[in-house]
């Protein structure tokens, strides 16, 4: 579509440079038959170099190509007004514009409310702890949590307070869909307080594309999607049983940072020799759930009675398997996970994940596209 749209635009720009040029008799422009006058000739000149600002500006897939789409699109439908008889059908064209102008604006405003968000999740972190995880540090934790703390890595560094990762994406939106959709996410975390924010962009189908946004502050989670950034079509916050949600997907995500083990906010409680339960309770929301090991303290999987959304009366079990782990920035993670729900009729894995880039206690926000 974005092809597509950058040809339309670049010959609807390259029809007025020709109302330039007949306006300065440089050459014959047959499809306006009245006269164009120099001063409109300056009109159709700069509604080219608008239109062409434009699409250079959706080639670099800038997120501010519609502010100079909606101009040149307004001048150009004054334009067309003025010669009528003969430019009518330039009408069409700029409605397409115009609604495609809609979506990316929708896009913008979307980024820009994220990134709002963000940046106050960051300012909120106490990003100044200087604590360095020791041994003594593990002795509360259950052995099977110190040989992971210890297999990974953490031992010897500073306590994590934030994080920005990036994530490759495949998602099946129904137990019975068989094709995946592909994505790519962007996430952000802090330890103190914990909480996250995470974004994705999918693709549902070659017309159709996707945005979401999860996050996790106060205790309290939210979830959205949009279809094409415009229709909502989930909007859940506000609930006990979200919150309780993200406060158990924030859980089982501190396998991407371990020394959030140590929060305040999370006990731990020995189950066997390679598994233990880790309960986190903040501002008033409570969830727990298991993390198994293998003997030499290596994440296996995440367990927990989990609900799927509101609407759920009771929680359904959810697991997070690790598919391969690697050191990444001195710490050893799962990069490749995949989330399954437990159903009546069976296991339903409805994601894949594969981490493409993790930074710890990055100072400030990072900008980045994806």
């Amino acid at each position: 579509m974005r092809i597509a749209l950058t040809i339309l635009i670049g010959i609807h720009g390259l029809i007025h440079l020709f109302g330039f040029l007949k306006a300065y008799g440089i050459a014959e422009f047959n499809a306006i038959a009245q006269p164009i006058s120099r001063t409109y000739g300056i009109l159709w000149l700069v509604t080219f170099l608008l239109f062409a600002v434009t699409v250079i500006l959706i080639f670099v897939h800038s997120d501010y190509w519609w502010l100079s789409g909606l101009i040149a699109s307004i001048i150009s439908q004054v334009l067309i007004l003025n010669y009528w008889s003969d430019a009518k059908f330039g009408t069409v064209v700029n409605i397409i514009i115009l609604f495609a102008i809609i979506l990316g604006y929708s896009s913008f405003n979307f980024k820009q409310k994220i990134k709002t968000e963000r940046i106050i999740l960051f300012e909120n972190s106490a990003s100044k702890n200087k604590e360095i995880v020791t041994e003594n540090t593990l002795v509360d934790l259950p052995q099977i949590v110190q040989k992971w703390l210890t297999n990974s890595g953490s031992v010897g560094k500073q306590k994590v307070s934030n994080i920005h990762l990036v994530q490759e994406l495949q998602l099946k939106l129904k137990p019975e869909q068989t094709e995946w959709n592909k994505g790519t996410a962007e996430q952000y975390f802090t330890v103190d307080p914990p909480a996250f924010n995470w974004s994705i962009t999918t693709e549902m189908n070659p017309l159709l594309s996707a945005v979401g946004r999860d996050k996790f502050v106060g205790g309290e989670g939210e979830m959205t999607i949009k279809l094409l950034s415009l229709i909502p079509v989930a909007n859940a916050k506000n609930e006990e049983k979200i919150n309780q949600a993200s406060l158990q997907r924030y859980l089982a995500e501190i396998v991407w940072f371990p020394s959030a083990s140590l929060s305040q906010y999370i006990k731990w409680e020995a189950i066997d020799d390679y598994s233990a339960k880790a309960t986190m309770e903040y501002k008033g929301t409570k969830g727990s759930g298991v993390f198994h090991f293998d003997k030499n303290g290596n994440f296996e999987k995440f367990v927990a009675m989990r609900f799927k959304d509101a609407k759920d009366t009771e929680p359904t079990e959810w697991m997070v398997t690790a598919i391969r782990s690697e050191a990444l920035n001195g710490i050893k993670i799962p990069v490749e996970c995949e989330a399954s729900w437990i159903l009546e009729n069976g296991k339903w894995t409805w994601l894949n994940l594969k981490i493409t880039h993790i930074a710890y206690d990055v100072g400030k926000m990072p900008v980045t596209k994806h």
